[in-house]
């Protein structure tokens, strides 16, 4: 069987919305399974939230053919750029598809938004291959946001090399 070309990692059309939602839902089974909770946000998510995204913020895929096999959001708040949605369809994992979207994300919000001086992503406690990946991106833990018995949300953050935070009330 022949190895699939490197995926090509580009901005979300709202006509991707359809496709980009039917891979969100398929890749966050796993982690609604990991919980007992059928009702993790992304899974509990309708095409026209993932329209709006695509309208309102940065949204980018990693496309293999013609075939959306990832994606990822982010937008900006405060200087700082908030990476949420990643995923990466489960016949495609461990092929590098989360960390080059991650890094294509950080590198556009940091160069369309000057002002933002930190990254930050939130998971699970028990995702262990998101940690993993956000710790091998440079992603330190700043605190633990307990949200249920069975879930613990795992905040992160990581400087923009050469920024400087703003101070609070700028």
């Amino acid at each position: 069987m022949p190895t699939p070309p490197e995926p090509t990692i580009g901005a979300a059309a709202v006509e991707d919305a359809g496709e980009i939602w039917t891979l969100q839902r398929a890749a966050f089974v796993d982690e609604a399974q990991l919980y007992g909770d059928p009702f993790v946000l992304a899974l509990a998510e309708t095409l026209d939230n993932v329209r709006s995204a695509i309208t309102r913020g940065h949204v980018l895929t990693a496309v293999e053919g013609t075939r959306i096999v990832g994606a990822v959001r982010g937008r900006v708040e405060g200087g700082t750029g908030l990476v949420n949605r990643l995923c990466v369809a489960p016949d495609r994992r461990g092929r590098g598809i989360a960390r080059a979207l991650m890094r294509s994300l950080e590198e556009r919000l940091a160069h369309a938004h000057p002002e933002v001086a930190a990254f930050a992503v939130v998971t699970g406690q028990q995702n262990e291959d998101d940690l993993r990946l956000y710790r091998g991106l440079g992603y330190a833990e700043t605190h633990r946001e307990r949200m249920s018995d069975h879930l613990a949300l795992v905040h992160m953050r990581k400087a923009v090399p050469g920024r400087e935070p703003r101070p609070a009330g700028v």
